[in-house]
């Protein structure tokens, strides 16, 4: 169903998202029209493009229930991985580098929890975190590819609208290209929020300076901060895979 509603553009997946997801789009309806455009051309051209839906991650959660924010660049560009999740896989996809160094991070944080197995991270997205990447689509295998052709101007829409909710919440920002939205989170009448910032956790990175990604505690420092705030803790670990 949400591969025909890709097909035939973005209203019929656009149209159930919750109203103050609705309301965060509005300014960028115009913006949308255009990219469903050009995904519906590229389709007829014989493009794959991934995932079959780009919203997925606006579906588990609303704005008001947001606790967590983590920002990825665009999703995966391999059949059967992308999920609208930013990070996730299904749980039989080979685990990306990426999500692997993410695991190991919270093995180090959490040494006394059975290892994350779960390569899908839906249950983190039903405990109130956003994986929101900032392109919401992508051709097969050609990372990037649409990158720089309207998205942005979508997800900082999203990403402003999240800032503006008075609930307390972290947004996890990892590499350059996450960081560069944290002018998006300082604008007046913002709920109380703190910035985590390191190294993308991409084996390129994850591990050099200047803030390695290995070793930074941001998922304890996180549920510290949302304690201290009010606010329920994430369980990162999850139940196993059944």
């Amino acid at each position: 169903m949400a591969q025909n509603a890709l097909t035939l553009g973005f209203r019929p997946l656009l149209i159930d998202l919750h109203p103050e997801w609705q309301t965060a789009l509005k300014p960028v309806r115009d913006t949308l029209a255009d990219l469903s455009a050009m995904i519906r051309r590229r389709r007829e051209e014989g493009a794959v493009i991934f995932p079959a839906d780009p919203f997925r991650a606006l579906r588990h959660i609303t704005p008001q229930d947001v606790k967590v924010v983590i920002l990825g660049q665009d999703p995966y560009h391999g059949p059967g991985q992308a999920q609208g999740l930013a990070f996730s896989v299904p749980d039989d996809c080979p685990c990306p580098p990426s999500l692997r160094n993410i695991f190991k991070e919270l093995a180090m944080e959490y040494p006394d929890r059975p290892m994350r197995r779960r390569h899908d991270l839906s249950d983190w997205s039903d405990q109130g975190v956003l994986l929101l990447n900032a392109s919401l689509t992508v051709e097969a295998h050609q990372p990037a590819s649409h990158a720089k052709k309207g998205w942005e101007t979508v997800t900082d829409a999203l990403i402003q609208h999240v800032a503006r909710q008075p609930q307390a919440k972290v947004f996890l920002l990892w590499g350059s290209h996450a960081q560069a939205k944290r002018g998006l989170l300082n604008g007046p009448g913002h709920g109380p929020h703190a910035i985590l910032a390191s190294n993308h956790p991409s084996p390129l990175s994850a591990q050099r300076p200047p803030v390695p990604f290995i070793g930074c505690g941001h998922f304890a420092k996180a549920n510290a901060w949302l304690r201290e705030h009010g606010q329920a803790e994430v369980d990162w670990m999850g139940r196993p895979a059944t």
